[in-house]
């Protein structure tokens, strides 16, 4: 089954636990594929399941099984390859589960977050069609009874909103087709790339994206090494996940300080990846044995560091949106305002 649609954090999770679980209880990927097939219910689901069975059928391995369904990242295939070279593929599981359960809870932070503002947008967008169609077409009737008509401004926005009357179901349309597409574009890997690009340079959105960036590099980072796998190849693992332009540059030149005989902690300090901070809390893991614990910690830090960048951006754009709306019905209204004033004047 070729498809482009990747599976959704959520549906990755859920399918790295229910694998993990078989794995624990002794069973083989074969016979745990066949059982999650009589426990799958939707045709989407069975043919996914199918596909893997069938691969594994053939005699291939996990790792090629599931690269074959399409729909699954390069981060969870180049783990699960990892999981099976090193006979560990059950706890590679259970973590790529608890890592992609992380990620499905930072989307549902962004998503819940974000809707208001765009709630705002859609009223914006709502009050001042009101206005151009239904509300400027009064004022002109006022202007023609009093013998005189608008000019200027009023009469280039009047325009607009006898063009909107007359072809608003077209625009509708377009607009409808437009989000659809987009929605459907985001599923796919260039969509969802192109998408993940724009609000990684935005200016609003800039901090947030490198905050999560650096968040999800030490997440990814605390389970490569729990895997087993050593610093080097844990950075060249770990770039895959990681979206952010600027970040994968940072990775590079980790790898390079590491190539010239630099420690994890000095590399990723030299690279600026983390504060001198985040660094010595690595030279102190490393020197306990406990390198993937620091790196969940720094992880779970630069998770509230992210909500609290969330809200801070929540918290200017609300008040923002509200004083365009408020400026541009006050212009659209003093623009007719302004000239009948001055007519009304005039009469007088």
């Amino acid at each position: 089954m070729k498809s482009q649609r990747l599976l959704s954090n959520a549906e990755i999770a859920s399918f790295c636990s229910q694998t993990a679980m078989i794995l624990n209880a002794g069973i083989t990927p074969y016979e745990g594929m066949s059982i999650l097939m009589q426990d799958t219910k939707d045709e989407k689901g069975k043919a996914l399941v199918n596909t893997i069975i069938e691969s594994l059928g053939q005699g291939e391995t996990f790792y090629k099984a599931l690269g074959a369904t399409d729909v699954f990242p390069d981060y969870v295939l180049h783990m699960v390859e990892l999981g099976e070279q090193s006979g560990n593929l059950d706890n590679v599981m259970q973590s790529l589960a608890a890592y992609y359960e992380h990620e499905d809870m930072i989307a549902d932070s962004i998503r819940s977050a974000v809707r208001y503002p765009l709630i705002m947008i859609g009223m914006m967008l709502l009050v001042i069609y009101v206005l151009l169609t239904k509300v400027l077409p009064i004022f002109n009737q006022v202007f023609e009874q009093l013998g005189s008509e608008m000019s200027g401004v009023s009469a280039s926005l009047l325009n607009l909103g006898n063009t909107l009357n007359r072809y608003g179901i077209v625009i509708l349309a377009v607009i409808v087709v437009v989000f659809i597409v987009y929605f459907l574009g985001f599923k796919t890997r260039k969509g969802k790339a192109f998408t993940t690009n724009f609000l990684n340079e935005f200016a609003l959105t800039k901090g947030f994206y490198e905050k999560v960036a650096a968040g999800r590099f030490a997440s990814g980072l605390a389970m490569t090494i729990a895997s087993g796998l050593d610093t080097y190849s844990s950075l060249d693992l770990v770039s895959v996940i990681v979206e952010h332009k600027k970040t994968k540059e940072k990775i590079a030149v980790c790898k390079s300080c590491i190539e010239e005989g630099l420690n994890l902690s000095e590399a990723l300090e030299k690279a600026d990846i983390f504060s001198s901070l985040y660094s010595r809390m690595v030279a102190v893991g490393f020197r306990t044995g406990s390198i993937d614990q620091v790196m969940g910690k720094i992880a779970e830090d630069y998770e509230k560091d992210t909500e609290k960048k969330l809200s801070e951006i929540i918290a200017t754009l609300e008040p923002t949106l509200v004083i365009i709306l408020s400026v541009i019905v006050g212009l659209i209204l003093l623009s007719v305002i302004l000239p009948l004033m001055g007519i009304m004047t005039s009469i007088g």
